[in-house]
């Protein structure tokens, strides 16, 4: 199924993973502004801007939605099959797709560039095993990882390749940029931040189990989750553990909010732990798993557990059930809502929903 996701770059501090929609008010009624239907989802997660939804479908397809009323600005054939969500700058929207036989364990790739007011292909790379770890892009490069262990930095502007560096190690995490660091995190456990114009790995620390989601980086402090159950804390500046803090169940999705970092594990609880030590503020249970970064806003943080037919706001205060959003259907997928000029963007098995206020301008 199909989900929305922002680009990973923060509003809050240095940079926190899915960008904070200020204008955003979840606690207050939200009702269905539009619905894009279609029997072609995907398992990746669009990307977006302040204007237009980038709709990865499975027959290969880029749909480019106007975001304020989901209708179609146009469509490409990218070419292939997706093989990780796109993600946006400026002018462009880069895709990653895989060729070959599906029984091929590695698959060779390719990573284009497409006009996001056109569709039209700015430039495109063949790479020898397809990008599969997520895409993330800054002012002046593009950063992936491939099935066999590559990590790569992409000139944005015409595709060639700035560095690259092999490990004996796979990749599943969408990386994150902030700064002059790039943070990669492994099966293996092992996350490291990478100098962004060398590649050089400027730290790296190991946790116990994999790490699968992307990490949230705020006052020189990384927080990351891993299959071990952890939510970890390492200081960039003093190059050590800060502290490390169990939960029931893997964790795949932690973002920093203004008064802790919140993480959201496979035990279907919600957690709330202080930045400074770990300290627990608050857990909710959920109705069902929970994989995905919420989105937050000022006065909540906004879920979409699986097996169940609805959104959940939770308070940040106190964890408290602040609105709930009916998505008419059950759901099951693993990506993230996302926020666009104060709407919210939600996946549903059979297309996408777009929630707003009754006061939305």
């Amino acid at each position: 199924m199909l989900a929305c996701l922002s680009t990973p770059l923060g509003s809050f501090g240095k940079s926190d993973g899915p960008r904070r929609d200020e204008g955003l008010i979840l606690s207050q009624p939200l009702s269905v502004a539009w619905r894009y239907q279609t029997d072609q989802t995907t398992d990746f997660t669009p990307a977006a801007d302040e204007h237009t939804v980038f709709f990865p479908l499975a027959s290969g397809v880029l749909m480019a939605l106007n975001a304020s009323d989901g209708k179609l600005n146009w469509k490409a054939e990218a070419g292939g099959v997706f093989s990780t969500m796109p993600v946006v700058d400026e002018r462009s929207v880069f895709v990653a797709q895989r060729y070959g036989e599906p029984t091929q364990q590695l698959q060779g790739g390719t990573l284009r560039a497409l006009s996001k007011t056109t569709g039209v292909t700015l430039w495109m790379n063949l790479l020898p095993v397809a990008i599969t770890a997520g895409l993330s892009v800054d002012a002046a490069a593009l950063f992936g990882a491939s099935a066999d262990g590559n990590v790569y930095a992409f000139d944005k502007h015409t595709g060639l390749v700035l560095w690259s560096t092999h490990y004996q190690e796979e990749f599943t995490a969408q990386p994150l940029v902030a700064g002059d660091h790039v943070y990669f995190g492994s099966k293996a456990g092992t996350i490291r931040a990478l100098n962004v114009k060398t590649g050089e790995v400027v730290w790296q620390y190991k946790a116990a189990g994999a790490i699968q989601g992307t990490p949230a980086v705020f006052d020189n402090v990384v927080y990351f989750g891993s299959n071990d159950g952890n939510v970890y804390a390492y200081s960039e500046s003093r190059k050590k553990l800060l502290w490390h803090r169990r939960t029931g169940a893997s964790v795949q999705a932690v973002t920093v909010v203004p008064n802790g970092v919140l993480a959201a594990s496979l035990d279907n609880f919600a957690y709330l732990l202080s930045l400074n030590k770990g300290s627990l503020v608050w857990r909710r249970q959920l109705p069902g798993r929970i994989s995905a970064r919420p989105i937050t806003s000022a006065d909540g943080a906004l879920f979409t557990p699986f097996s169940t037919d609805q959104a959940i706001v939770l308070n940040l205060r106190d964890g408290k059930t602040a609105n709930t959003l009916p998505l008419g259907e059950e759901n099951s997928s693993s990506a993230a809502p996302v926020s666009v000029n104060n709407l919210v963007l939600i996946t549903i098995p059979h297309g996408l929903l777009a929630f707003s206020s009754a006061t939305r301008k």
